[in-house]
């Protein structure tokens, strides 16, 4: 049985890699969908969880959500099949596109679909937003709404740097749950 759910780690990550353009936050919203709404192996405030450790670390937010998601769904052996399912079709399509460079570079027609993408990409990263704020309001905490309010204003009008947002709610997230553990 564990290398069953190894296998459909590795071809959901693949799957899901294979088909994702935009980034980290596009492939977390995918696993979600896979991971919690259809296989039901973790629950949405873990994979909230695992989303917000997969950003604060360095190195692309896709592959450290492959390996916090392979860690918590199968151990070793699953962070090992969820990052080889991952990184595996950006490889092969951008070794293909580096191959083939001149002739994507000019080419109107790649053009337009590249552009046509970004629509989509941005539909995708709003619903993931959305499910995050969701979440955040769900908390009833007036702490947490006034820190998605205070950081988005920060960042958006702004231009504050995202690393001192992301360590404002890194401590505060360690003070709330220290003081959440002292009660």
């Amino acid at each position: 049985m564990p290398n069953r759910k190894m296998l459909r780690l590795f071809v959901s990550m693949l799957y899901i890699s294979a088909f994702t353009f935009g980034g980290g936050f596009v492939i977390i919203t995918l696993m979600k969908r896979k991971f919690v709404d259809e296989l039901k192996w973790i629950e949405e405030q873990e994979m909230l969880d695992l989303t917000a450790l997969a950003q604060s670390a360095p190195g692309a937010v896709a592959v450290n959500a492959a390996i916090l998601l392979g860690w918590r769904s199968a151990g070793l052996a699953g962070t090992i099949a969820a990052v080889i399912g991952t990184v595996l079709p950006p490889l092969v399509i951008l070794s293909m596109i580096s191959f083939f460079y001149a002739a994507f570079a000019a080419n109107p027609y790649i053009a337009l679909l590249l552009r046509g993408m970004q629509a989509g990409i941005a539909a995708v990263i709003m619903d993931l937003v959305c499910d995050l704020i969701r979440s955040i309001l769900r908390e009833k905490s007036i702490i947490s709404s006034l820190l998605l309010i205070v950081s988005f204003a920060a960042a958006f009008f702004y231009k504050a740097d995202p690393v001192y947002i992301i360590l404002v709610a890194i401590i505060y997230g360690i003070l709330n749950e220290l003081i959440r553990k002292l009660q």
